[in-house]
């Protein structure tokens, strides 16, 4: 009983008396709340110092090891991406919206592939007193917005694609696949030939589903258990990917290297054809 109480929310508990604090701070003691009074003090604002365990914010227990690895997975994503003939023939604004919007998932589905795994650490954080102290109370929510990582459960998320993965063993023929279906997303706004894409995520999942059939004759399910994987995915954030793989070595700005991934292979493509 005593364990189940311990992992037990007190944001409800601790509510009162934290916002009694801020009254008070923020008053700087003047106009000390009286008795009930006291009770109708404005709220803390939420997630601010929740102790929950889902919400405590998290960092790479290894960031210099995983950062690395997820650079090389990113580079593979690029490289592959670039190598599809049909990307390359799709107009320029269009490859530019679908990695743009598509990277995130496709660089999870490459840590998956490579078996890159990761332990996480939960990130010291200064405690709204101190925060208080230190900055003011009308700072709070500006210093603590400050605070870029992850919350545990969004690793968490993560984490369950990549135990799922695993557990299925996916091919190399199965990641390049479902690369193909993520890659080719018709539902993103503002595409030119969204017509076009959509017919290529079906083909994707139509070459995926028959080389399933072909391998695996005797699992009936393994085809809606890949598509459940990669639906997996809609629940990751790319802001916590940067976050959590990328802002550990200051390389935030995946945005300029993915178009400079795209500039670069069109100037190659244009180099050859004046060549040739």
């Amino acid at each position: 009983m005593s364990s189940v109480c311990a992992d037990m929310c007190q944001c409800k508990n601790d509510m009162g008396l934290s916002s009694i604090l801020y009254k008070l701070l923020k008053n700087d003691g003047q106009d000390l709340p009286q008795g009930q009074q006291a009770l109708g003090a404005p709220p803390v604002p939420p997630g601010l110092g929740c102790p929950c365990r889902s919400r405590r914010k998290v960092v790479l227990k290894s960031p210099h090891i995983t950062c690395a690895e997820a650079s090389v997975v990113l580079a593979k994503t690029l490289t592959f991406i670039k190598n599809v003939p049909c990307f390359q023939a799709l107009p320029w604004d269009d490859q530019l919206t679908l990695v743009r919007r598509c990277w995130a998932p496709l660089l999870v589905l490459g840590l998956a592939q490579d078996k890159v795994d990761f332990e996480t650490v939960e990130a010291s954080e200064p405690s709204i007193l101190h925060t208080i102290l230190t900055n003011g109370p009308a700072n709070v929510q500006q210093e603590m917005g400050h605070q870029h990582s992850p919350s545990a459960a969004e690793i968490q998320i993560i984490k369950r694609f990549l135990v799922k993965c695993w557990s299925l063993d996916i091919s190399p023929k199965e990641y390049a696949y479902l690369k193909g279906t993520l890659l080719f997303n018709p539902e993103l706004p503002g595409l030119h030939c969204a017509g076009y894409i959509q017919s290529l995520q079906q083909e994707a999942r139509q070459a995926l589903n028959e080389y399933v059939k072909t391998i695996y004759t005797r699992d009936q399910t393994r085809f809606y258990n890949l598509i459940i994987a990669l639906s997996m995915l809609r629940s990751i954030s790319a802001g916590v990917i940067v976050e959590l793989f990328f802002r550990p070595t200051g390389n935030v700005n995946i945005d300029d290297k993915l178009l400079d991934m795209l500039c670069a292979h069109s100037k190659a493509q244009a180099t050859r054809k004046i060549n040739a």
